[in-house]
C-alpha cells in the first residue's frame, strides 16, 4: 500500500482546494471509462462521450496517451498495446494550487519537459513506450485533450461543480472539527485512504515505497466524479484527489410529498425533506440548485415554525429537522 508519514503539524497545516483541472482530469476519467455511477453521470456521458471518442478518433496518438496515461480505468488496451499498470503518468495531475485557475493549471501540464512525460507513461506502462509515443510533443497534446474537455464538458456546468465542491469542503470541515482528522481521512475514499496511527497515512493500495512528508504542505482535493481518486506530488507539496460527498453530487433525490409541497410551498418543503441528515446552507444550496437567498428565507421561516434547528460544527452551522419537523415529513409520506 502507499504510506506516507506525517506529523501533528503537517496535518495541522493541511488545507481543502478546489482545482479546476482536478475536476478536468476527474471528468477525462470518467469520460474514458464511459461508466456512470449514478443518473447524472449517465445523463453527462450521454450527452458528452460521442464527441469525447469521436476527438480520440481523428486523434490515434493522444488517444493512445490517454489508454497509457490514465492508470488503471479498467477500460482494455486496444489489440497490440501494452496494459498500463494503475499508475496515473505523473505529469497529467499537478499539485493544484490555492485560487488556480483552469488556464493556469493546464499550463503547468503543457509546460512538462518532454523527456518527463515520456518517462512518466514509462512508468505507468511499466516498460517501454510504444513507438508512436516516442515524440516530443506528448505535453501539448496532453494539455489540448484537457483543454477540449474543459471547454466542451465541464466549463458549462462549472458554476454548479464549484458549488457542490464548496459544499463538501464544509462538510469535511465540519467532520474535522467534530472527530478529528483520523476519522476525517478515513472517509475521504474509504478502504484506500486510512489513518493507521504512529503518524502514518495510508494513501492508496498501490505498492510505494512509504514517503516522510512531515514538513511539507499536503492539501486535500474534492472532484465530483465519483470513482475516481489520486495522490500527486512535487517537490515539498503534497495532495490527495478523492470523489466528494455523493449525495451532493447526484443532486436530490428525495421526493417531495405533493401534500407537503402544497403546505409549505414546494421550494421550501424541498429542503425540510433533504434535512434527513444534518446540511450547511452551502450544502443546500450545492443540492437545491436554490440562491443562497432562497434558501436561507426557507430555513429562517423553517426555524421559526420550530420544523428545523441549527448547531454550531467547527466553523460550519448545520441544519437538521426537529421532532415536530420529522413527524411533519414522516406524516406526509405516509
Amino acid at each position: 500500500m502507499g504510506l506516507w508519514y506525517v506529523n501533528a503539524d503537517t496535518l495541522a497545516g493541511s488545507r481543502f482546494v478546489l482545482s479546476p483541472l482536478a475536476e478536468v482530469f476527474a471528468s477525462l476519467r470518467l469520460l474514458h471509462t464511459g461508466t456512470a455511477s449514478h443518473p447524472g453521470e449517465r445523463a453527462w456521458l450521454d450527452t458528452h462521450l460521442p464527441g469525447y471518442r469521436r476527438r480520440l478518433a481523428d486523434d490515434p496518438v493522444t488517444a493512445l496517451l490517454v489508454r497509457s496515461g490514465l492508470g488503471g480505468t479498467g477500460v482494455p488496451p486496444a489489440r497490440g498495446e501494452p496494459r498500463a499498470r494503475g499508475w496515473i503518468a505523473d505529469f497529467l495531475t499537478p499539485v493544484p494550487r490555492d485560487e488556480e485557475t483552469f488556464e493556469e493549471g493546464v499550463a503547468r501540464v503543457r509546460a512538462a519537459p518532454p523527456d518527463k512525460a515520456r518517462a512518466d507513461l514509462g512508468v505507468s506502462l511499466g516498460g517501454p513506450l510504444p513507438a508512436r509515443l516516442d515524440r516530443d510533443d506528448l505535453p501539448e497534446r496532453a494539455a489540448g485533450l484537457l483543454a477540449y474537455v474543459w471547454e466542451r464538458t465541464v466549463r458549462p456546468y462549472w458554476d454548479r461543480r464549484r458549488r457542490v465542491l464548496e459544499a463538501d469542503v464544509v462538510a469535511r470541515t465540519a467532520q474535522f472539527g467534530r472527530d478529528g482528522w483520523a476519522a476525517t481521512v478515513d472517509t475521504l475514499r474509504p478502504g484506500r485512504t486510512r489513518w493507521l496511527g504512529g503518524n502514518r497515512l495510508q494513501v492508496n493500495l498501490h505498492e510505494y515505497p512509504p514517503r516522510e512528508i512531515s514538513g511539507a504542505q499536503l492539501v486535500f482535493v474534492p472532484v465530483t466524479p465519483q470513482r475516481t481518486g489520486w495522490v500527486s506530488w512535487e517537490s515539498d507539496r503534497y495532495a490527495i484527489v478523492y470523489p466528494c460527498a455523493g449525495v451532493l453530487a447526484q443532486g436530490p433525490r428525495k421526493t417531495v410529498p405533493t401534500s407537503l409541497g402544497a403546505l409549505l410551498g414546494p421550494a421550501r418543503a424541498g429542503v425540510l425533506v433533504l434535512l434527513d441528515s444534518p446540511m450547511s446552507t452551502s450544502q443546500l444550496v450545492a443540492v437545491t440548485g436554490q440562491g443562497l437567498g432562497s434558501v436561507g428565507r426557507h430555513l429562517k421561516v423553517l426555524l421559526d415554525a420550530r420544523l428545523v434547528e441549527r448547531r454550531r460544527a467547527g466553523r460550519s452551522v448545520l441544519y437538521s429537522r426537529t421532532a415536530e419537523g420529522e413527524v411533519l415529513v414522516t406524516a406526509q409520506r405516509e
